[in-house]
């Protein structure tokens, strides 16, 4: 009798756990969802309807109007070009360069290892704000570049090119942490057998371990992608024409200084967010497995 009331109180308790937690996670979906309703149903009012003498919750109608003006407020395929190219180049390189060094902190010995990690962990610590003007300066100096002497003087260096905004994000210090933490669950027997079979270091990763990468290589894959797609900072500080303009610059353009369309911000939000969605959507599967593996020790 005891047995069977016992297992109904742990029923009823673990029943009582179950919707604590679908209370929480409905909670937090309200949170984040309500904001990109508002972003949504913004994008369809007219400027009377965002007003505050005629504010409405909900738009009359569709008016794809702010649409229409968003795009024709900044050159668009342009931006989306450079915004494209960026983030193909600086995710392809970052994915590969990642990799490789995770897989040698995790995989090879070589002297000063530890001491690099950590000076390595120490770099996350560090914002991107506090190290942009020593970048600034390291772009302006490039030697025989934009005009450059061979001393690094006289002319504008890698400033304004995609080389300013590529080279800096080709690595980092959060993507050859979460390789490391993944390369190191995987048993060392797996290196004992193909240096058998007569395979190098090099063969060894590109030949095992990326094939067996897909989880967390996918995890960076949007990771980056997110971040160098919305970034905002860098390009506005290397890039100064119209040419180089990128999606979040050209978001920038519809704050004015007197009045802001934000139905046509909303409007430009939503079709450069775009890109991000169907990356997020085409990775989302290995997304929370390759968190979840990077996380693990040996």
């Amino acid at each position: 009798m005891s047995t069977k009331k016992n297992s109904m109180g742990m029923k009823a308790k673990k029943t009582l756990n179950n919707l604590l937690t679908y209370l929480i996670l409905i909670l937090l979906a309200i949170v984040i969802l309500v904001p990109i309703f508002f972003v949504i149903v913004t994008s369809f009012k007219t400027d009377a309807e965002i007003s505050f003498q005629n504010f409405q919750w909900m738009p009359h109608s569709l008016n794809l109007d702010a649409f229409k003006n968003a795009w024709d407020m900044v050159n668009w395929p342009r931006a989306f070009a450079n915004s494209l190219l960026i983030t193909v180049i600086v995710v392809a390189g970052s994915l590969f360069f990642n990799s490789l060094a995770g897989y040698a902190f995790a995989r090879l010995e070589f002297k000063g290892k530890e001491v690099l990690f950590i000076i390595l962990l120490m770099g996350m610590m560090v914002p991107a704000q506090s190290i942009i003007i020593p970048q600034f300066i390291i772009m302006r100096s490039v030697p025989l570049a934009g005009g450059n002497n061979i001393f690094g003087a006289g002319g504008t260096g890698l400033l304004d090119s995609y080389a300013s905004l590529i080279l800096p994000f080709l690595s980092g210090p959060m993507g050859i942490f979460l390789c490391r933490q993944f390369y190191s669950t995987f048993p060392k027997s797996l290196d004992e057998a193909a240096k058998i079979d007569g395979c190098g270091s090099f063969k060894i990763y590109y030949s095992i371990y990326i094939p067996m990468s897909t989880t967390i290589l996918a995890t960076l894959t949007i990771l980056k992608t997110v971040a160098t797609w919305n970034d905002f900072f860098y390009p506005l500080i290397m890039t100064t024409s119209e040419a180089m303009k990128t999606v979040q610059l050209g978001l920038q353009t519809f704050k004015g200084s007197t009045t802001t369309h934000y139905n046509w911000l909303m409007a430009a939000t939503l079709f450069t967010s775009l890109p991000i969605v169907v990356v997020y959507l085409c990775a989302q599967k290995y997304f929370v497995a390759g968190i979840a593996t990077s996380g693990m020790k040996n």
